[in-house]
């Protein structure tokens, strides 16, 4: 699963500068078509989840670009508005790292991918929580100060 490590390495660039660390990548013909980690902290935008920061990246490499035969690979389980985004664009499958017990589209919380697209969790799990609880841990400086600091499950 080399994509998925791209993926962490992407991750690991958004912790560096203050960021939630998940990532993803998109592949397409055994090629990285569009990749890109959260901005969501940075931005101060709900909706600059990677998944949608991919796509756009994918579309500004190739506004023509159709993502019917495309893998993406992400650090942590889609959320509901990402996994509905990529059944609306018509993803394949998606192969994600850890779990999202609070608000995970594929499978989680809720199966949005069902009859979409396949969906495998837990690839490079352990590495993908890691750099979760790092951030947490540390705390996040743009968070209300009642949720700066958390306390991930090991």
């Amino acid at each position: 699963m080399n994509f998925m490590q791209n993926a962490l390495d992407l991750a690991k660039i958004a912790l560096d500068i203050g960021e939630v660390p998940v990532a993803c990548v998109i592949v397409k013909d055994g090629q990285i078509i569009g990749e890109g980690h959260n901005l969501t902290t940075l931005m101060k935008n709900a909706t600059m989840h990677c998944e949608f920061i991919a796509v756009k990246d994918a579309k500004s490499r190739n506004p023509e670009i159709s993502f019917q035969d495309a893998i993406l690979y992400v650090t942590c389980e889609p959320c509901i508005m990402c996994a509905e985004f990529l059944s609306l664009i018509c993803i394949k499958k998606v192969y994600f790292g850890c779990y999202n017990q609070k608000f995970g589209g594929n499978g989680s919380i809720l199966n949005l991918h069902e009859g979409k697209y396949e969906s495998i969790g837990g690839i490079y799990q352990e590495e993908a929580v890691n750099l979760l609880r790092i951030f947490y841990e540390k705390g996040n400086p743009n968070a209300p100060p009642h949720k700066r600091h958390r306390v991930l499950g090991k």
